[in-house]
This record gives structure tokens, C-alpha cells and sequence, in this order.
């Protein structure tokens, strides 16, 4: 199921800005870190983050062409921050939800499989901890 693009729209004028602070609340709620690719600017989307064995799958809702999944995509890296730490992710590739369903740890599947975004996922490969200088 995607959602409509007057949502998305609205969520990131609105929502992402709160959603932004109760991030670290929610266990299944991360920030993507990322950079446009046109503009340079810098952005902080909320989105469902689920543990893989290597890093993270990000639920896509708006479909395969949203702003943020063309950005990770064009740069080949971002930043996912989750449970209070910084990781620096890459090797982005788009699968079907049935194809990452498998990388998703075990004690998430259930929660994964709750969402009804069903079209892709955006799944990252963590590359290393960013010093704390250089952050």
C-alpha cells in the first residue's frame, strides 16, 4: 500500500518536524541523515528502521520514488540514527518487503510485518561508527 503524495507532503512540512523529537522513544522509528542530490542541503527524515544482520531496512511508504530513497540511492551513503547512536550506512539497494523480510532480525519480523507498506524497502549496509570529532 503506498500512501497518497498530499500526506507526504504534509508529513514533511509537519509531522517529520515532531516525530523528529520522539524518535528516541519508539523502537521501531529512526532518522535517516541524508543529502540531497541536487541541492547539497542536508535532511533528517523519521522513518521505520528495522535491525537487519548488517544494518537497516527502511520501510518505504511513498513508493520507490521519494525524495529521500533517490538521495541515499544517488550518493550511495547516509547516516541512520537509532536507540541513541549514529551509524553510517551504505550499499543501498531496493527490495520487495518479502525479499528484505529476510534480513530483518528475528525478534522484529512481527512488527515488520505489521506495516502495510508492501512495495519496496530500501535496505543499507552499515560501514562504520562516525568518530565523535567528526560528527
Amino acid at each position: 500500500m503506498r500512501v497518497q503524495r498530499s500526506v507526504a507532503q504534509f508529513n514533511r512540512r509537519f509531522t517529520n518536524r515532531l516525530a523528529v523529537r520522539v524518535v528516541g522513544r519508539m523502537p521501531v522509528l529512526g532518522i535517516l541523515e541524508h543529502v540531497g542530490h541536487r541541492t547539497g542541503n542536508r535532511y533528517r527524515t523519521p522513518l521505520l528502521v528495522f535491525d537487519t544482520v548488517d544494518g537497516y531496512a527502511l520501510l518505504i511508504g511513498y513508493g520507490p520514488r521519494t525524495h529521500w530513497v533517490r538521495n541515499v540511492l544517488a550518493l550511495g551513503s547516509a547516516s541512520i540514527q537509532k536507540h541513541g547512536q549514529t551509524h553510517l550506512v551504505g550499499n543501498p539497494r531496493v527490495l520487495s518487503k518479502d525479499e528484505a523480510a529476510r534480513t530483518v532480525k528475528p525478534l522484529s519480523r512481527p512488527l515488520y510485518h505489521l506495516f502495510p507498506y508492501d512495495e519496496a524497502v530500501l535496505v543499507l549496509t552499515k560501514t562504520r561508527q562516525p568518530d565523535r570529532e567528526g560528527e
